[in-house]
């Protein structure tokens, strides 16, 4: 169906973790010098041509070197909520900015959460510390077996995780623990996700499995997604995204385990028949690569990514807009393993959108979510449009003066 608006749909991709330079206020936070980014392309030559053409090395001064006629419009975003994890990041991108950050637990829990927890479930918990979800289980996993425990564990994220043997605690007791655990982290310790992680194999060859379920807090307004659902747009949410939302204003959720996966999943529903939004995670950039601090891992996603960009493009609509971007940060040649308080890229191209567009520095990643709603008719409560700065043709006359008001004018660009 033609829309009379300038885009039909948009594709939103986000590459978790990928920030792009420390903001001004990245001290506060310990991330002082932190450039995700910057220092992955540093670590050696990374080909990403596709990102390149659009204008990648354009935002900033970067070891890429800038297109000469950018393909797409290219800038950058802060993150305007306070925080630094992914649901701060996502919410804000669909139009909440968060004035308290989500707590976290970087030496794990306090008993006073562990032993009403351990009390409610009747049973002993292992763990208690941030860990990686693939380390904690080899570590962890053989005990595990043996005494019949729950394995819980947090990151840098604001998380609270329970890993289970599904033959050891099969998966609806593991997910009544995990709706116990929702109940009870409230107020001051409300963190962003509960998490079940199940798992299955032997000692040293544990392997988790796909039925991973996220527990939410639902959003305290109503965000992009729901808009776009009450309006009778699609919402096609693939990856974490439908969790993030608790979801709230999800049409259609995909699931898949990696990147190449998601990556797949997303290049069939660009194929679809669909108006409205195609919203992507790609977690193995944080999951894997960030959060352990691995530079080449984190390069080689990158180039792989590059290269399914151009299947992206192949498959597009000519009405469509494609957006890239990011959450946060999580430099892997950061001292720790945590998210880095950092700009976020914005990359967007689309066959019948304005090419060659510095969107500069734009004061929230909100902006993304209220282009999307301009494009339709719709407002969210935060963020300012840059529709008008990547759309082709004009606006009519109602168009540009709705566009007009939801304009941020203190954005540098």
């Amino acid at each position: 169906m033609k829309s009379d608006r300038p885009f039909n749909r948009f594709i939103v991709i986000v590459l978790d973790s990928l920030g792009i330079g420390e903001m001004p206020d990245a001290d506060r936070y310990g991330d002082a010098g932190s450039d995700t980014l910057k220092h992955i392309l540093e670590s050696r030559p990374v080909r990403l041509p596709w990102l390149q053409s659009c204008g990648l090395g354009n935002i900033k001064p970067l070891p890429l070197p800038p297109a000469d006629n950018p393909r797409g419009a290219f800038g950058r975003a802060a993150i305007a909520s306070n925080g630094k994890d992914t649901t701060t990041g996502h919410w804000e991108l669909a139009g909440i900015i968060i004035e308290k950050a989500f707590p976290t637990y970087p030496n794990g829990f306090p008993r006073r959460i562990i032993d009403a927890f351990e009390e409610a479930i009747g049973r002993k918990t292992l763990g208690n510390i941030p860990a990686s979800g693939t380390e904690i289980i080899k570590e962890l996993g053989e005990e595990h077996l043996r005494t019949g425990y729950p394995i819980v564990y947090t990151s840098a994220d604001s998380v609270f995780q329970i890993a289970a043997h599904e033959q050891v605690i099969p998966i609806d007791e593991l997910y009544r623990m995990c709706q116990i655990a929702r109940q009870m982290l409230a107020g001051d310790d409300m963190v962003g996700r509960v998490i079940a992680r199940p798992f299955i194999g032997t000692p040293g060859n544990f392997t988790r499995t796909e039925r991973r379920k996220d527990y939410a807090i639902e959003p305290p307004e109503p965000t992009l997604l729901d808009l776009l659902k009450q309006s009778g747009l699609d919402t096609v949410c693939i990856g974490k995204i439908a969790s993030i939302y608790c979801y709230k204003g999800v049409t259609q959720e995909i699931k898949a385990k990696n990147n190449m996966a998601l990556m797949d999943r997303t290049v069939e529903a660009i194929k679809e028949d669909s108006r409205g939004l195609i919203f992507t995670n790609l977690v193995d950039f944080d999951m894997l690569y960030g959060h352990r601090n691995d530079v080449e891992g984190y390069a080689t996603a990158l180039e792989q990514f590059d290269r399914r960009l151009y299947e992206v493009e192949r498959s597009m609509r000519d009405d469509d807009l494609l957006i890239i971007t990011a959450d946060h940060g999580c430099d892997p040649t950061d001292i720790s393993t945590d998210h880095t308080r950092e700009y976020v890229p914005i990359i967007t191209f689309g066959r019948e959108a304005k090419a060659g567009v510095n969107l500069g520095t734009r004061q929230s990643i909100a902006d993304i979510g209220q282009t999307i709603a301009d494009n339709f008719g719709l407002k969210l409560a935060a963020g300012a449009s840059f529709l008008e700065c990547v759309m082709r043709n004009p606006f009519d006359n109602s168009l540009r003066t709705r566009s007009s008001r939801s304009r941020n004018p203190n954005h540098s660009s």
